[in-house]
């Protein structure tokens, strides 16, 4: 780990001003991602700008018309457990509550938890130059890859790691960035890129953006949960994951978002499985179609095609679950 400046921020402003004073410099929510990645000399920061005195970003609010605003700096372990969260936006409330450990859960913030970094080995060990630190090659194609990505370019093969990402793109949720030139705001599942065009990058949030604030819609009649497949219940990251997020009317689905986790290098919207859901009754044969949708075009590699499987075996259940 490399010697670095420890400050603390006391606004927005501030703290784009406190790294922008040193380039380099970078900001801290929880810290744990970025705790990994200064000790595997991953990144060497001039200046750490902590996060957790600048107002507003610890609060869960309510907005006008139902909406909800998060703060950035809430803990995983706060979203789990909120109460409204919980009730109409169940599938955040869920992927939160499983993402990491307990332990982890009461400090990770779900910024943190959004930005942080694949936790493929190839990009973790200091030893293999991977596309993600500026090298040719993606190690994980003719190495191992077990857990690694069904969907992509071929360009980097990573999955993306954010649980809290998966919920939020199922929701419909919109995240404000705050830098330099202005504010603006994304919705959640356009925030991540896919890695063909710069493999180092993973987001469209500008180095020198903030996020400020994390907005969900109300979502009266939606019925949303998240669910992943690990192989152990305990602390252990997904084989494959899905949220979904549906209207259902008179048992029929009006409208359906879903999202796939741990099989691209983004949390992917499957819009093929979702119109095979729109117009019909939820019932067995639906959710398998559904499924099946969902996997088309997947292109696992030497040691993931069970992958495949896994996910329409997760989606279905997970469909039928909500009928």
């Amino acid at each position: 780990m490399n010697r670095f400046e420890f400050a603390r921020a006391t606004s927005v402003a501030e703290a784009l001003s406190l790294v922008a004073e040193k380039p380099g410099s970078v900001w801290k929510a929880g810290g744990i991602d970025l705790l990994d990645h200064l000790k595997e000399h991953l990144i060497e920061p001039p200046r750490l700008v902590d996060l957790k005195s600048v107002p507003g970003m610890q609060d869960v609010t309510a907005e006008p018309a139902g909406n909800l605003r998060i703060g950035p700096l809430v803990t995983l372990a706060q979203v789990a457990a909120h109460p409204t969260i919980r009730a109409m936006h169940t599938a955040l409330a869920q992927a939160c509550g499983e993402a990491a450990s307990p332990q982890i859960r009461n400090v990770a913030t779900i910024v943190g938890n959004l930005f942080q970094r694949p936790r493929c080995w190839y990009y973790r060990l200091a030893s293999y130059r991977c596309l993600k630190k500026g090298g040719d090659i993606c190690y994980a194609v003719g190495g191992e890859n077990r857990y690694h990505t069904i969907f992509g370019d071929g360009a980097c093969n990573a999955p993306h790691p954010s649980n809290a990402a998966m919920g939020l793109a199922a929701l419909g949720a919109s995240l404000v960035l705050q830098g330099s030139r202005g504010t603006r705001t994304v919705p959640a599942d356009q925030l991540f890129t896919i890695p063909g065009g710069d493999p180092r990058r993973e987001n469209a949030r500008e180095p020198d953006e903030i996020l400020t604030a994390i907005s969900l819609p109300a979502a009266p009649g939606v019925r949303s949960t998240y669910a992943s497949l690990r192989e152990k219940t305990a602390f252990d990251w997904p084989l494959v994951s899905t949220a979904v997020a549906l209207r259902v009317e008179g048992g029929v689905v009006r409208s359906a978002r879903i999202i796939l986790g741990a099989v691209a290098t983004v949390p992917l919207r499957a819009a093929a499985a979702e119109q095979a859901l729109i117009g019909r009754r939820l019932d067995d044969a639906t959710a398998e179609a559904a499924a099946n949708a969902a996997v088309a075009g997947a292109q696992p590699l030497s040691e993931n095609g069970y992958k495949v499987e896994l996910l329409k075996t997760l989606l279905r259940r997970t469909l039928r679950s909500l009928a």
